[in-house]
């Protein structure tokens, strides 16, 4: 049994429920290929929710070591990845509370570092190069600061295109307040972003 994911289905959601079956009897295989198949949209979704730090590959290995602890538990009953990012919901917004009981690094002090990381090469790179560069931070700051669900809404839905039914299960929500977070989301990502915009 090499290859799980030769199963007797193609489709996505039933070959997860297949290697969650094998999880559970602790075939190390099928976890690794589970692995393989939602690592990436795993540790993009964190990093959209917490910014690009180390703090991201450390809350993204917990969401899969929490899928191998409880697969004994997992029940097919929706979509597994539902069931994923129900996990990344509650480490990103347990990591969320975390970081606010802690003291914030003023912002003089991470416009700083930005400057010491990242310096500045006017001379040397095109126009357009630093505008898209810029426009990335922008957007990724701008995201940053939405509300916990409306940056998780945002994230689901833009970057790995879940479905509006979906979203509202793991956010324990309706598919029209789904649709109410992401359009306030949208009206505020539009005004924090309106400079580029009119650019």
């Amino acid at each position: 049994m090499e290859n799980i994911t030769q199963a007797t289905t193609s489709d996505d959601s039933d070959i997860d429920h297949v290697l969650m079956a094998s999880v559970a009897e602790g075939y190390h295989p099928a976890f690794r290929q589970l692995v393989e198949r939602h690592q990436d949209a795993v540790v993009g979704t964190v990093t959209k929710m917490l910014g690009n730090n180390t703090d991201s590959e450390d809350i993204a290995q917990m969401v899969f070591i929490r899928v191998w602890k409880h697969a004994k538990h997992y029940r097919p009953d929706n979509n597994f990845t539902t069931y994923l990012y129900t996990i990344v919901r509650n480490l990103v917004y347990n990591e969320t509370r975390r970081r606010s009981r802690k003291r914030t690094v003023s912002t003089d002090q991470r416009e700083d570092e930005h400057h010491l990381q990242h310096p500045s090469e006017d001379s040397a790179r095109p126009d357009n190069t630093l505008l898209e560069s810029e426009l990335r931070g922008a957007i990724d700051a701008a995201i940053e600061s939405l509300p916990e669900n409306q940056r998780l809404a945002v994230v689901m839905r833009r970057y790995d295109n879940i479905p509006y039914e979906e979203i509202a299960e793991v956010l324990e929500i309706t598919v029209p307040s789904v649709k109410s977070l992401l359009f306030r989301a949208r009206t505020t990502l539009r005004e924090s972003l309106s400079k580029y915009i009119d650019r």
